[in-house]
């Protein structure tokens, strides 16, 4: 679906045109066109494919989407892929969706796939900024780029707040199984935004240093932003997992320690009916000369002597911490 095709001269917006007048206005100095497509169909790249000379092969990507996220050259002209990640609201996960740009001298074509968030915000921020829209499509790459992560800071805070809460019900009694679920959970999600942050963070750093893409000359240092940002990302990616990891095996040992302490209470419950089942073994043996068989006071007294015992034995285990 087409969302907006619009016309830019020397940073300022000239007018929105239809896909057929593509031609007529890239072909103007100073003039570059910005086309914004949602899910598009095959035969709305293709057609676009025709209008700007796209490479056969980024449009090929595009067609089939779930790319790696990065950015190529190809000739004059950029490709860029980068992830778009949202809340699917089910504690499992994250959606992730998409956004394709091709970049040349004269024109931008940003495809979003999967994802319900646009950017209007990017183009009303460019369109409010004409001395940096002046740099061109680079820009604009930059401006899409830059939104992009932003949104990734969101899902990096969501994911150490929801670990604290972790952390936090660890030593709570009985919390072992859940808490391991809910740490493997947020692994998952996790690394669902390192796959995202990782290798754009690798395609963004070939934008700003070396030797750059003659697309991006003039938005350079907006780029070395892009690529401190999700150097940052990356960095709180890899110290959550650390984390993540230590409060797993801390999970583990409580789970260790509860078992043992479950462990302790039956040893000592049981060496108490052991005592009761001694007595009662020996006392109960079918022998024919036994001193205490004739004796008035015998039952009381065998009663008393494994009610003292075991009671001398619960104060033991009571004052040790088993019971």
């Amino acid at each position: 679906m087409l969302i907006n095709c619009v016309v830019y001269e020397n940073g300022t917006k000239r007018a929105d045109i239809p896909v057929s007048e593509i031609r007529d206005h890239i072909a103007l100095p100073g003039c570059f066109v910005w086309v914004a497509l949602q899910d598009p169909t095959p035969e709305e790249l293709d057609k676009l494919k025709g209008e700007f000379g796209l490479h056969p092969l980024a449009v090929e990507d595009a067609h089939h989407g779930h790319q790696r996220p990065k950015v190529e050259e190809y000739g004059d002209s950029l490709f860029a892929v980068m992830h778009l990640l949202e809340s699917s609201g089910v504690a499992a996960g994250l959606t992730i969706g998409e956004l394709n740009v091709f970049v040349g001298e004269n024109y931008v074509v940003s495809v979003r796939n999967r994802s319900e968030h646009g950017f209007v915000d990017v183009r009303e921020r460019c369109e409010r900024e004409p001395e940096l829209l002046r740099n061109g499509p680079g820009f604009v790459l930059y401006a899409l780029m830059d939104a992009v992560v932003d949104r990734y800071f969101p899902v990096i805070d969501a994911l150490e707040v929801e670990l604290e809460t972790i952390e936090q019900q660890i030593f709570t009694q009985r919390a072992g199984r859940a808490s391991i679920k809910r740490l493997y959970e947020l692994k998952q999600r996790l690394t669902v935004l390192r796959h995202a942050v990782a290798p754009l963070l690798e395609g963004a750093s070939k934008l700003h240093g070396g030797r750059v893409p003659q697309i991006c000359t003039g938005s350079q240092d907006y780029f070395r932003d892009v690529v401190d940002h999700l150097a940052r990302i990356n960095t709180s990616i890899d110290s959550i997992r650390d984390t993540i990891g230590t409060a797993i095996h801390v999970n583990l040992s409580m789970v260790t320690i509860e078992d043992g302490e479950v462990v302790k209470r039956l040893a000592a419950w049981a060496s108490l009916f052991a005592v009761c089942t001694a007595f009662a073994g020996i006392w109960g043996m079918n022998f024919e000369h036994m001193p205490e068989l004739k004796w008035r006071y015998g039952y009381a007294v065998a009663l008393t002597l494994i009610a003292s015992t075991c009671g001398f034995l619960y104060f033991r285990f009571r004052k040790a911490g088993w019971l």
